[in-house]
């Protein structure tokens, strides 16, 4: 019917030939690389729930599992994992995928990466085949780093235990804070020699590369290109990232060289693994308990963590002395919204409490405070008392975090000056807080804690939520404007909205063959040689383009339908479940993406397709589907009209303009609707 279109340029390339080669290039980097049984068998071993709960904090909901989702800011539970399925989708973002998909979206992995991580946990072995050259050079450097992360934590910790430098300096430092083997071991614990080059000509001996050495912060490069060691003569603290990697290192001088010194700690640079704001020490030992307990006790060194540890009270985590960021409190979300702020009672400690609370605050974070006697910090705290005495004293002596800023700040204040500055400090906290009954609580208390009528207290508050409001519109001003000037690369390439229309019903096209494909739904269809065939979904769409010489744009939509037709055909079954075990990763996350709804339903809203409205749904498709076509054609031919030099040229325009009227008036008798050309 429109095979007259089949030449133009727009079917051979509507979609930005720039995103096109990208994508190939990610499709099909590593296919190959793991054979497919052994997929076959990693994926099948691979539980979505245990998967997921590594990372996020699941509770049973009917027949599925929910949290917050790890992928953007939620503050609701919109993310659903489907044990029965075998996939995860959030609701709110739209991630969905497999158990493979997760571990490359969590954890920043490429699809081999995230088949061996679930093959490690899972005890499978993998077999690979030899990488090309060509595969070598793209071996990205974040997997490099770990290697040479991984390697260097069991270098310091060999050290430690084995080394008689390691023996009497550091491990005399760690017997000196109490920590028992077992400890040592959980948190990777070591020592490194006092010698420049110790580790670098150590790591160059196994094979390790100066630039990885350099690249991970374990070595320092000199102005003359040389390199030396980072953390020489310190007892080194191994930060392992939620998901069980190395991601640096921490390092403490120890004899009277810290006295006076500014830099008793040193950590590594940010690298591509490795961002300070982003990690928290101990969260990979500690995710668990944090869950379990569902609350987290937030200190502020390495020591106060691994004493915790030792006492019994496993759900801790340290920053390190920083503010907390954004990405450290949704981090934290994922497994629980309490957080104890638990430091010495001083001066620093009172400051460390009021630091980025705010933040935690906005992020949805219920805040307690506690601050120790005088004299104690976590570290010497949980060392004089059993985990069940440290727990009684938290429940006991704990403060809500607006009672405890409140007493602080205005504690002795008289002038009335100062005192407006603390209270209204106090009505800013508050005003950040989205929940409106938790702030309408928190105005009433604050009211009959400093003596201010309550209304007074809702006009300053709305102040400073009128503030932000505004502050954050004149935000999103200025990321527009920065992305309407930013260059091609810079921003998402904007394409016709003829061409969009097209490629939503291409959308729609492989969802019906993801999800129906292989029903068969099409009976007594004649072929050319009058030959009667009855045909599945797949089949029938696939044979009726092909009629009229089209194919679907999308590379990986056609790609999937030429699928799914060859799986049909070889009289195999389950094509739902071949889409999402396939060993392209596009495909996989393409097919768990379309198997969901994008709402959430109930069982009694689902509608399952009857045959005859199965059929209906998919003649209306390639219908609506042609209608666009020609549509997106006739966009194309009215902006050759405008150039157009010649009344020649405009003349076979404006005939090819009528026969595209003409046809898609006849498409519009079929689907029952008129047309607006």
């Amino acid at each position: 019917m429109i095979s007259i279109l089949h030449n133009s340029p727009f079917f051979i390339d509507y979609f930005n030939p720039f995103i096109l080669e990208v994508a190939k290039k990610v499709v099909n980097l590593y296919v190959g690389m793991i054979d497919s049984r052994t997929i076959d068998r990693i994926m099948d071993a691979a539980n979505i729930v245990d998967v997921v709960s590594d990372f996020v904090t699941l509770r049973k909901s009917g027949m599925n599992y929910k949290g917050l989702c790890p992928f953007h800011d939620d503050r609701t539970p919109s993310f659903s994992v489907s044990p029965s399925k075998g996939i995860y989708k959030c609701f709110s973002c739209g991630k969905a995928g497999n158990a493979a998909n997760f571990i490359m979206e969590h954890e920043q992995m490429t699809y081999p990466e995230a088949l061996k991580w679930l093959a490690r946990k899972y005890h499978i072995e993998v077999e690979e085949r030899e990488l090309t050259p060509e595969e070598k050079q793209q071996e990205n450097e974040r997997e490099s780093i770990f290697i040479v992360n991984e390697w260097a934590a069991n270098y310091f910790n060999d050290i430690l235990l084995n080394n008689p430098d390691g023996q009497a300096i550091g491990m005399a430092y760690f017997r000196s804070r109490g920590f028992r083997d077992d400890i040592i071991s959980k948190f990777k614990l070591g020592f490194a020699l006092n010698k420049k080059d110790a580790l670098v000509s150590t790591a160059r001996k196994r094979g390790y590369r100066d630039e990885y050495l350099a690249s991970s912060g374990l070595c320092v490069k000199r102005d003359d290109g040389s390199l030396y060691d980072r953390f020489a003569g310190r007892v080194i603290f191994p930060w392992i990232g939620v998901g069980g990697k190395v991601t640096a290192f921490g390092g403490r001088l120890l004899d009277s060289r810290t006295k006076g010194v500014a830099q008793k700690y040193v950590n590594s640079p940010d690298s591509s693994v490795y961002h300070k704001d982003h990690e928290l020490y101990g969260i990979f030992q500690a995710k668990k308990a944090i869950s379990k307990e569902d609350c987290v006790y937030m200190v502020e060194g390495y020591t106060d963590v691994i004493s915790m540890h030792q006492c019994g009270i496993e759900n801790v985590v340290a920053n390190s002395g920083t503010a907390l960021s954004v990405f450290q409190i949704r981090l934290l979300h994922r497994f629980t919204k309490n957080v104890v702020l638990l430091y010495d009672g001083d001066e620093a400690g009172i400051h460390a409490a009021l630091r980025g609370t705010d933040m935690m605050l906005s992020e949805g974070m219920n805040i307690k405070v506690l601050l120790l006697p005088d004299g104690d910090d976590p570290d010497s705290f949980a060392r004089k008392h059993t985990a069940e005495d440290f727990r009684n004293y938290v429940s006991n002596h704990q403060q809500d975090f607006m009672s405890f800023k409140t007493e602080v700040l205005l504690k002795g204040v008289n002038d009335p000056i100062k005192r407006s500055e603390a209270i209204s400090s106090i009505i800013k906290s508050i005003s950040v807080i989205e929940d409106q009954i938790v702030r309408a609580t928190y105005i009433k208390q604050c009211a009959l804690d400093i003596g201010i009528a309550e209304q007074t207290l809702i006009n300053e508050m709305n102040k400073f939520i009128r503030h932000e409001r505004d502050e954050k519109i004149k935000r999103n001003e200025r990321e527009k404007a920065r992305e309407e000037h930013a260059g091609p690369v810079e921003k998402v390439i904007s394409v016709p909205s003829s061409n969009i229309l097209v490629a939503k019903v291409e959308k729609l096209i492989i969802q019906m063959v993801v999800r129906h494909g292989e029903e068969m739904a099409f009976h007594d269809i004649e072929a050319e040689d009058g030959t009667k065939y009855d045909l599945t979904v797949a089949e029938y769409i696939y044979y009726d383009l092909a009629e009229d010489g089209l194919r679907l744009g999308n590379e990986l939509y056609s790609f999937m339908l030429e699928e799914a037709v060859s799986f049909i055909q070889q009289g195999k079954t389950g094509l739902l479940d071949y889409y999402m075990k396939h060993s392209n990763v596009e495909v996989s996350q393409l097919a768990t993406m379309l198997s969901e709804d994008s709402y959430q339903l109930s069982e009694s809203m689902k509608l399952q397709l009857g045959e005859e409205r199965l059929r209906s749904q998919v003649l209306h498709l390639l219908l609506d589907y042609r209608d666009r076509l020609i549509k997106a054609r006739m966009d194309e031919v009215r902006k050759s009209m405008k150039a157009a030099e010649s009344d020649e040229d405009r003349k076979k325009l404006m005939d090819e303009t009528m026969r595209l009227v003409a046809m898609r008036a006849e498409i519009a008798k079929r689907l029952g609707k008129s047309v607006f050309v």
